[in-house]
């Protein structure tokens, strides 16, 4: 609580160290009641719901940034964080992230920022790299017509 008795509102990318917070992203989640992997235990194993058109049961690790889609409700989410993304610093946490100490808090949230560098470094080389194969094709169509003309 801040001077004055307001509370201090966490950045949108701390509160979801939190599980309820994790949790609250699954609202259509396919999987519910008599499923492995329903939203709780989705938010236990580090993920957050992040659908799309195409793909309504895409689920991100808020740390390592993983996605995953495809889940059938016999799926353990743990396991297929552990299986799809062994090195997540989440998944080897001993304690809940609310009792750590603020450096190791902002030690570990470190690792977070630079998965998060990383993975917004992987989708811009992507583009980049789709728009030149766009370039490419494109010029040799211009060369394929000048040639035929």
């Amino acid at each position: 609580m801040a001077a004055g008795g307001e509370v201090l509102a966490l950045p949108a990318e701390w509160r979801l160290y939190l599980v309820p917070a994790r949790a609250a992203t699954f609202r259509n989640w396919p999987f519910t009641e008599g499923c492995a992997c329903t939203p709780e235990r989705m938010a236990s194993a580090g993920f957050v719901h992040c659908p799309s058109e195409n793909c309504p049961d895409v689920a991100q690790c808020f740390f390592c940034f993983k996605e995953l889609e495809g889940w059938e409700p016999d799926d353990d989410p743990l396991e297929e964080h552990r299986k799809h993304s062994a090195g997540c610093a989440f998944l080897s946490l001993q304690k809940d992230p609310a009792n750590l100490t603020l450096q190791e808090f902002l030690k570990l949230d470190k690792e977070r920022t630079k998965n998060a560098i990383k993975k917004q470094i992987s989708q811009k080389v992507t583009e980049v790299e789709d728009a030149a194969n766009h370039l490419i094709l494109s010029r040799k169509y211009v060369v394929f017509d000048a040639l035929h003309e």
